[in-house]
């Protein structure tokens, strides 16, 4: 009998660097699957967000917020999360101030379904949140119109260079208060899919955060092009910062953290209901 054709895997994932660095292997073939086949398409985390209320692809990079939106069609896979274990999003200032004083103000936020978003208002949820889109945090605080920013992905290792003080990072914060890593994004999984898809697909997974970890120097260059005109050294540093032992497998602390992170949320208002915490593994 003639083999079978692979099925193909509607997969999405933003074009940042820690993003383009996992899904390397996939994107480029090295490795392959007699079962399946990924076609790839970018877009930013807040359009991947909105796309999977849509069911829209069988496998999708979404923020850790978002899950609980949709749940009811995706399954959060072990391989490909964001974690950050003792650092994270920052809110940032054009000049000094105290924790304290973000109660009330006009913060300039990267999306309403961001992770960064949930942490912040677990933190103190009285504040006015302007929505832009991330790139524009920095040059929408220095234009007035908001107060302070909180910032993401490449921005968290260059805003000093902008003129801007760190007033408080929310994964270093959520470490000294909870004693447990910040997650921030995840891949999620097709509930429809076949048990035996999910498991190939959970397993290619983390065969490519493997694959890119060990052939390091080829998955950064990869990686570089997505990297919005950033100096190699920045990108490999923010790389490492979020691609790392939880990527490849989220074990059973991240289980554990997620589940916080969405009683927190439940707590404080912002997620509609409880969640159970399901990870597929490969």
């Amino acid at each position: 009998m003639p083999p079978s054709t692979p099925l193909e895997i509607a997969t999405a994932h933003s074009p940042d660097s820690d993003d383009a660095f996992m899904f390397y292997a996939l994107a480029t073939k090295k490795i392959r699957s007699s079962m399946v086949t990924f076609q790839h398409q970018l877009s930013d985390i807040e359009t991947l967000n909105k796309k999977a209320q849509e069911g829209f692809y069988d496998l999708t990079a979404i923020s850790y917020h978002a899950y609980p939106y949709v749940a009811d069609k995706y399954v959060l896979m072990a391989a490909g999360s964001s974690i950050g274990d003792g650092y994270g999003p920052s809110v940032v200032s054009p000049h000094p101030m105290d924790t304290s004083e973000i109660k009330g103000k006009k913060i300039a936020i990267p999306g309403l379904m961001t992770t960064a978003y949930l942490a912040l208002k677990i933190f103190e949820p009285d504040f006015v949140p302007v929505v832009v889109p991330f790139d524009k945090i920095l040059e929408t605080v220095a234009a007035g119109a908001a107060d302070v920013g909180l910032i993401i992905h490449e921005a968290q290792l260059t805003y000093n260079k902008e003129g801007f003080y760190r007033v408080l990072d929310l994964g270093k914060d959520w470490k000294e208060r909870y004693g447990l890593p910040l997650p921030l994004g995840c891949n999620v999984l097709k509930r429809s899919l076949a048990p035996d898809v999910k498991l190939e697909c959970c397993k290619m997974m983390r065969e490519s955060i493997q694959y890119a970890l060990d052939h390091h120097s080829e998955a950064l260059e990869y990686a570089m092009q997505f990297a919005r005109d950033m100096e190699p050294r920045l990108a490999e540093q923010f790389i490492g910062m979020y691609v790392n032992h939880y990527t490849v497998d989220a074990g059973e602390v991240i289980p554990k953290a997620v589940k916080l992170l969405y009683d927190k949320g439940f707590e404080v208002g912002l997620l509609p209901n409880q969640v159970e915490v399901e990870f597929a593994r490969g």
